[in-house]
């Protein structure tokens, strides 16, 4: 009997633990990036704005504001894209794709230009 009961209190002590996470810990959110900042991301997307996306894809399944930026969220054939979009550096203006993540629905990464075509498909 004791052997079963340290692993039990053990598996308790680390499930606790999890709950008692900081929920005011800080989101991961991308940088804005800046036409002449060097960096470069590849990708249709990258530039356009919230009427383009609803072209595209329709209208996302989740939406939410982080800090400066939003962030789209389109679903569809086994994938999950999310789009994040900042003003530019002036304030003046629209709202851009700067960056987008792609993950299947179980969680792993996948290619960011098949999880779109699968999204358009969809729709």
């Amino acid at each position: 009997m004791r052997r079963f009961v340290r692993p039990i209190a053990t598996a308790l002590t680390l499930l606790l633990a999890a709950c008692a996470s900081d929920s005011r810990a800080p989101v991961d959110v991308p940088p804005p990036v800046s036409a002449g900042s060097g960096v470069h991301q590849h990708g249709r997307l990258i530039g356009l704005a919230i009427p383009d996306l609803g072209e595209l894809f329709g209208t996302p399944s989740f939406q939410v504001r982080e800090g400066a930026g939003l962030k789209l969220q389109y679903r569809g054939g086994g994938c999950v894209l999310d789009a994040y979009l900042y003003a530019p550096e002036s304030g003046q203006g629209v709202e851009r794709v700067t960056h987008v993540d792609a993950r299947l629905t179980s969680g792993a990464d996948t290619d960011a230009a098949a999880c779109e075509a699968q999204i358009e498909r969809k729709r």
